[in-house]
């Protein structure tokens, strides 16, 4: 499994797509979400991303920020992750189901992905044993660069 920008432009078309047939008319600051969160290769929060668009120039508030997470955590395009550090953190989930997991860095709170695939076949196995339809793995620990410290 990559980790990375996989479909960025699939993912932005796939979510204008979803909101449009749902009634929703495509405003300034749900598209500047929407491409924000299409380009990005891991998970982030709100005050991330509004600062993210700030420095590219687009000025679009925290609270239109929130209320475009809720309509795409609603429709499931986003995914929400609880790391337990602060804020929620949000991320684009593929409409392939590619995905990846996360860790959450104890010493500085830094958050970053990482895949196994052994570990997706053996939670692949259990999810269709016990009939779950989705996952996300949280590890706690140290991030690359608190190890190498």
């Amino acid at each position: 499994m990559r980790i990375g920008i996989i479909t960025t432009m699939q993912w932005a078309e796939h979510a204008d797509a979803v909101l449009r047939e749902a009634g929703h008319r495509r405003g300034g600051a749900r598209h500047a979400v929407v491409a924000a969160l299409s380009s990005q290769e891991c998970c982030l929060t709100a005050q991330e991303l509004h600062d993210s668009l700030r420095q590219s120039g687009r000025t679009v508030g925290v609270a239109s920020i929130y209320r475009v997470l809720d309509l795409l955590v609603e429709r499931d395009l986003v995914e929400r992750v609880d790391t337990g550090v602060g804020s929620a953190r949000f991320e684009a989930r593929q409409p392939s189901g590619e995905h990846h997991h996360h860790l959450v860095c104890d010493d500085c709170g830094k958050v970053e992905a990482f895949a196994d695939e052994a570990l997706e076949r053996a939670i692949h196995e259990v999810e269709q044993r016990e009939g779950a339809r989705a996952h996300h793995i949280l590890l706690r620990g140290a991030c690359t660069e608190c190890r190498a410290a």
